[in-house]
């Protein structure tokens, strides 16, 4: 086999841009919440399986048939569409149509979701948590509700709340202004990951979510 920069090295032509096309549709496991549409327009939740600049599947209630359109809206990256692939016992593989300028982006997100929880494990260690100076917010869910909350503490992947909202795991919601999905809910609260990362700059007691 040949690595590295042993194809430049021996000359052969075009190798490495295979070489380079080859990990760019490499299938990342990632675990996101969304949505399907599917050519009649119903809609329904599902959760990414794994997923390539080329590719996606999915678990999801209902299955399109082979080679209809899908709409898919997934959290952190956006919305994608392609055709359906094949079926997988809960759900179904789509063949994505991705435009070639915006393959390179979706390659960018997807090496940094599948890195997530180490740079998460790497932030923590960094920063600790802080109670910001206010704490007084509003949660909103899905279909609009809107419940006053007060913020426990933040950090830059995320934020614990104390609400009486009803929330529950994988669910979306919006704190303040930032977006960001359940990760754990506990006796008051819950505690939500930012769909976006806090910038470090920013990141400080006077902040406001």
């Amino acid at each position: 086999m040949i690595r590295g920069n042993a194809a430049a090295i021996l000359g052969i032509p075009g190798l490495d841009r295979l070489q380079r096309e080859r990990r760019k549709h490499q299938r990342v496991k990632v675990s996101l919440m969304g949505r399907y549409m599917l050519s009649d327009r119903r809609e329904f939740p599902c959760q990414s399986i794994d997923m390539s600049p080329g590719g996606l599947a999915l678990i999801a209630p209902v299955k399109a048939p082979v080679g209809d359109k899908v709409i898919a809206y997934l959290d952190q990256i956006g919305r994608v569409e392609g055709t359906v692939a094949r079926h997988l016992e809960n759900g179904f593989a789509m063949a994505l149509a991705v435009p070639l300028l915006k393959r390179e982006k979706l390659a960018d997100q997807l090496t940094w979701l599948a890195n997530r929880h180490a740079l998460g494990m790497a932030e923590d260690r960094r920063h600790e948590r802080i109670q910001p100076r206010l704490t007084r917010t509003t949660v909103r869910s899905p279909d609009g509700a809107a419940t006053p909350g007060k913020i426990i503490d933040i950090s830059l992947s995320g934020a614990s709340v104390n609400t009486d909202a009803v929330v529950a795991m994988g669910m979306r919601v919006t704190v303040g202004e930032t977006p960001g999905r359940v990760v754990r809910v506990f006796n008051g609260g819950f505690a939500m990951e930012f769909l976006r990362p806090i910038p470090p700059e920013q990141f400080s007691d006077t902040m406001k979510l």
